[in-house]
């Protein structure tokens, strides 16, 4: 059928902005999951111990050297095949893709931040350590108090494009049963063999996501860095 924009506004765009709610907790959910467990993976990472450094290094050559899809998929059927009957039947959320999804996309996050805050810790002034040590803080507390919130900075915008890509990389749920705004935009299209409107709508709509998401980012970032900025960028945001 031909494209038509008074159907795409009125019937495909409701649909698709109903769906944006699961899109964004599949990207806050597995950003927060694998920023979190990147922490400990860029330790290890960092680790002389080869007990420790060796199987990181193996988790994130594996979830960077592997396409998402086949994670999700691995994942997905794979997990599913491991599961007992009784406990999919006991636990009626292990039939849910949303959740095999979100594993897959948190894990994927945690390799891929994981190497992004090693090289961020690497980074942090010796300077900054030392003063720290000089005020008599342990080596927990210069870590959590100094090292991983400079390093957290340093590598902020890096962090902030692998959630502009988690967003993007969200309509792989899609194939696993999960109707997100692109689960549903093929939804629509098979139902009613419209492509133009439910694509173009759906591009619509990651479009302002992404537009919206960047800004709010970008905000954090000028946010949680004022201190680097010149003096009349500092007076614009604290004026924000």
């Amino acid at each position: 059928m031909k494209f038509d924009p008074v159907y795409m506004f009125t019937v495909v765009m409701p649909q698709l902005l109903w769906a944006v709610p699961l899109t964004l907790f599949l990207t806050f959910g597995s950003s927060l999951i694998g920023n979190l467990l990147a922490v400990p993976v860029a330790l290890a990472r960092l680790s002389p111990n080869p007990l420790l450094s060796l199987p990181a290094r193996a988790f994130i050559f594996t979830m960077r050297g592997t396409p998402l899809l086949i994670q999700l998929y691995f994942v997905y059927y794979g997990l599913g095949q491991l599961i007992p009957g009784w406990m999919m039947r006991g636990y009626p959320f292990l039939r849910d893709g949303i959740w095999y999804a979100l594993f897959a996309f948190s894990i994927n996050t945690a390799g891929y931040t994981g190497e992004i805050l090693r090289g961020a810790i690497l980074a942090v002034p010796h300077g900054e350590i030392e003063a720290a040590r000089a005020f008599g803080m342990n080596r927990r507390q210069v870590f959590f108090r100094v090292t991983l919130p400079r390093a957290v900075r340093i590598c902020l915008p890096a962090m902030s494009s692998e959630t502009i890509l988690l967003l993007k990389a969200t309509v792989l749920a899609s194939l696993v049963t999960v109707y997100e705004v692109m689960g549903t935009a093929t939804t629509i299209r098979v139902d009613t063999y419209r492509v133009y409107d439910t694509l173009i709508g759906a591009g619509i709509v990651y479009f302002c996501l992404v537009f919206i998401l960047t800004r709010v980012l970008n905000w954090v970032e000028r946010r949680l860095n004022k201190d680097r900025m010149p003096v009349s960028s500092m007076v614009k945001v604290a004026a924000a």
